[in-house]
């Protein structure tokens, strides 16, 4: 079921709260990245962890998986969206969306109806989520993916109209604004992500493509967008290369890349242009980052204290909350919120 009715009525009697499968996940394709959740606290209101980086963590997620959980977008409502189970065989995906306190009774499953696997990729604040479904659990993991968005508790599919497609199909929903205008990407025949917008209003799609490219361009992920239809994401201008970018709505574009680090994916943005995401060194290891077009403010080395060097962070809401998760020393993969400590 969608959060519907349920987070209408949560933002009318909070005062905003303080407070897109993406992670490195989002061209994983329903094969499940690395790793999964603890035993998720119940009610945050203080941090379990000192602060990193000027946030404060804690670890959430689902209990029905305490190996692994990632939350992968939050509103301004403090809604989480999130799934888990690792993809592996015998166990699926399985989505949700977490309304505050983050109580366990506060998490409400959400899942394609008749799917096999599900993930909950992102949600704007009326009520309206994305994510992706596939019809396989493999061994190979290399399962079919269908992008979808669910509104007033009913759900319809969404894909990109290519003739190229992948083999499996691969397309994903990853993120939505307030305009419900999502943004997500496929894969086609030659293994290229190709990103996009999807209106769902009036059920219309355009293409996310780098500036000033040949033809369609190089392989690119369109991972979120913000209420002024600025998207941000990543992709491959070279061999061997991954760099995010911010495309402003009015056609701007901005491309960054963290010095010595392999790949720089970013994964949210907030309505200041605040952009968050994964920075991934050769040797493997992996921090979470913020990025500003305005000021070329970089933050590296957002790390969850119990994930140092193994947390990926891939949404932000307006109140610069950012949500997540990281591998723990047991090599569990555990959902984390983290609520800065400095006017980020």
């Amino acid at each position: 079921m969608g959060i519907g009715n349920r987070a209408t009525r949560l933002r009318i009697g909070m005062a905003t709260a303080a407070s897109g499968m993406l992670a490195v996940a989002a061209a994983v394709a329903m094969t499940g990245t690395a790793g999964a959740a603890t035993a998720a606290k119940a009610a945050p209101a203080v941090a379990d962890t000192p602060p990193s980086g000027g946030y404060q963590f804690v670890t959430l997620g689902s209990h029905h998986d305490r190996t692994f959980n990632q939350l992968l977008g939050i509103n301004n409502e403090g809604v989480i969206a999130g799934y888990f189970g690792s993809g592996a065989k015998g166990h699926p995906n399985k989505g949700y969306v977490m309304l505050p306190p983050y109580a366990q009774g506060d998490i409400l499953s959400e899942n394609f109806p008749h799917s096999v696997q599900t993930q909950v990729t992102g949600l704007n604040d009326r009520g309206v989520t994305v994510g992706f479904f596939s019809t396989q659990n493999t061994v190979s993991m290399a399962n079919n993916n269908f992008g979808w968005y669910a509104a007033g508790g009913h759900f319809h599919e969404v894909n990109f109209p290519t003739g190229t497609p992948s083999k499996p199909p691969v397309d994903q929903l990853l993120g939505v604004n307030n305009h419900d205008v999502a943004v997500g990407f496929f894969t086609n025949s030659s293994g290229l992500n190709r990103g996009y917008t999807y209106n769902i209003n009036t059920k219309s799609f355009n293409r996310v493509t780098v500036p000033g490219a040949s033809g369609l361009g190089p392989s690119l992920t369109a991972a979120a967008i913000n209420n002024h239809g600025d998207v941000a994401g990543f992709y491959s201008p070279s061999s061997g290369v991954t760099d995010g970018f911010l495309k402003l709505a009015n056609g701007h574009f901005y491309k960054f890349a963290i010095s010595g680090a392999s790949m720089t994916q970013a994964f949210g943005v907030n309505d200041s242009d605040l952009v968050v995401g994964t920075v991934t060194y050769s040797g493997g290891a992996t921090h979470g980052f913020l990025w500003s077009p305005a000021t070329g403010f970089v933050l590296s080395s957002i790390d969850d204290p119990n994930g140092n060097g193994t947390t990926v962070l891939n949404g932000i809401n307006d109140e610069n909350d950012l949500v997540g998760f990281y591998t723990d020393g047991a090599g569990n993969v555990d959902g984390l919120v983290a609520y800065p400590s400095f006017g980020a």
